[in-house]
């Protein structure tokens, strides 16, 4: 990863946290996602990686592991040209919902950026985002980047139930609820495509740097899909 000061942190006696400086980039993410997928592969003393927007935890099986050792081999690996080369994901189509009916910020985002609906809508699905980082609930990808035209802040105040589908905005951040919780983002849409199933293998279907399209549907074909008003 060139151009990018790499470095390393014990945080337990079994884990340690790889750093790619402070700046958020969306390419950057794509290859740190890649690089994650390669440390849990080669690395039979890893038992968890968690990667986000510019670290990645990792969390080794025992405490006899030398993570001083054990950093330094893992910082040497970022400078293999194969993370270069790998670092474009998939594409995953979700199709959206968008209307008021299930997406209530859908009218405050339109105002706020003094758009239309219409606008906001286009806008939003007309670009592909990036998989930057999944967490907040498993798996909640957070999505970047919004077009500056649509970016909007999060509510001051949470709502105490977001359902699952449910898309949101958060500043230069998209996301899609995989399940009912709590959260604070502008919600514009719903998706009805389940992102979430912990019986399944892999329960979600993002990975970091997985490209993510949102296509426009209808309300017949969004009920016929499985979705819910």
């Amino acid at each position: 990863m060139m151009g990018i000061k790499v470095s390393w942190a014990p945080v337990s006696e079994t884990s340690l946290m790889l750093y790619f400086g402070d700046e958020i980039d969306v390419k950057q993410a794509s290859l740190i996602g890649e690089l994650a997928r390669r440390i849990k592969a080669e690395h039979q003393e890893v038992c968890e990686v968690t990667a986000s927007y510019t670290s990645i935890l990792v969390q080794v099986h025992s405490p006899q592991i030398k993570l001083e050792e054990f950093g330094e081999r893992l910082v040497a690996m970022t400078g293999h040209s194969v993370v270069e080369e790998k670092a474009e994901g998939k594409l995953i189509e979700l199709p959206v919902y968008y209307h008021p009916d299930v997406g209530p910020d859908l009218e405050i985002v339109a105002r706020a950026n003094g758009l239309t609906v219409a606008e906001v809508i286009a806008i939003h699905a007309g670009r592909d985002y990036t998989v930057c980082a999944i967490g907040f609930a498993p798996g909640f990808a957070f999505l970047a980047d919004v077009d500056a035209r649509i970016a909007t802040p999060r509510h001051e105040r949470p709502r105490a139930k977001v359902v699952a589908g449910s898309v949101g905005i958060a500043d230069r951040q998209t996301a899609v609820y995989p399940m009912d919780t709590p959260g604070g983002w502008q919600l514009i849409g719903r998706c009805p495509v389940p992102l979430y199933d912990p019986d399944q293998t892999p329960p979600s279907p993002f990975e970091l740097g997985d490209r993510v399209r949102f296509v426009p549907v209808e309300r017949h074909d969004y009920i016929e899909r499985g979705g819910h008003v």
